[in-house]
């Protein structure tokens, strides 16, 4: 049995424009024809392809809801943005990366060589171009070797190199300094009040910190 097509739109150009608009748009609780046309503004016939494609490639899931992807894609962290969308064009055209692993770094005429041995179509064809086309301009928006984040992932701060001061055994002024192997990840809890802060940190120097 043939494979099937990987994803598409015939009016390629519309991709990165759609893109675009998704970065500073709200997150809707459905991505609709409606939301397409009214918030993104795009009503033509040709933008309707677009929410097919972004199904195809775990953009937004079957009933329409934006993913995890889509969230991560809207992050203002650009690591996690790209890295998002190079999952995406993964699982979009997993049937190309199951031929060669690094589809992403083809030139134009291997991507269409590759296509053409995948769909069995004619070098020309349409389809053929709008597959490529569609390929090429989501490419700019990934970066393979990045690594995604969850939010939570951005929201925690990273302790290292630590030095607490009066230590007694450390530098001249009598600083204990520790330069950590490892990386210790606080999510503190939402509140004003300093002295629970206060607490945090000195529960961490006496029963983490200490030597």
């Amino acid at each position: 049995m043939a494979a099937k097509k990987p994803p598409y739109i015939t009016a390629t150009g519309l991709v990165s424009k759609i893109l675009d608009k998704i970065k500073v748009a709200a997150t809707p609780d459905r991505f609709t024809q409606d939301y397409l046309a009214t918030e993104l503004g795009f009503g033509g016939g040709s933008a309707k392809a677009f929410i097919p494609l972004a199904k195809r490639i775990g953009l937004i899931a079957s009933d329409g809801s934006p993913t995890e992807i889509y969230k991560q894609f809207r992050s203002t962290n650009s690591s996690t943005s790209k890295a998002a969308i190079a999952k995406a064009i993964k699982i979009g055209y997993a049937d190309l990366y199951s031929r060669n692993e690094y589809v992403h770094s083809l030139s134009r005429a291997d991507l269409e060589g590759l296509v053409i041995e995948l769909t069995g179509l004619e070098k020309g064809h349409a389809t053929i171009r709008a597959i490529v086309g569609t390929l090429e301009a989501l490419k700019p928006y990934a970066d393979f070797s990045a690594k995604s984040k969850t939010v939570e992932d951005e929201k925690q701060t990273p302790i290292d190199n630590i030095i607490i001061p009066g230590g007694g055994n450390g530098s001249e002024e009598g600083d204990l300094k520790f330069n950590l192997s490892y990386t210790i990840n606080i999510v503190l809890p939402k509140t004003d009040d300093i002295a629970v802060f206060n607490a945090i940190f000195r529960s961490l120097k006496d029963n983490l910190l200490s030597k």
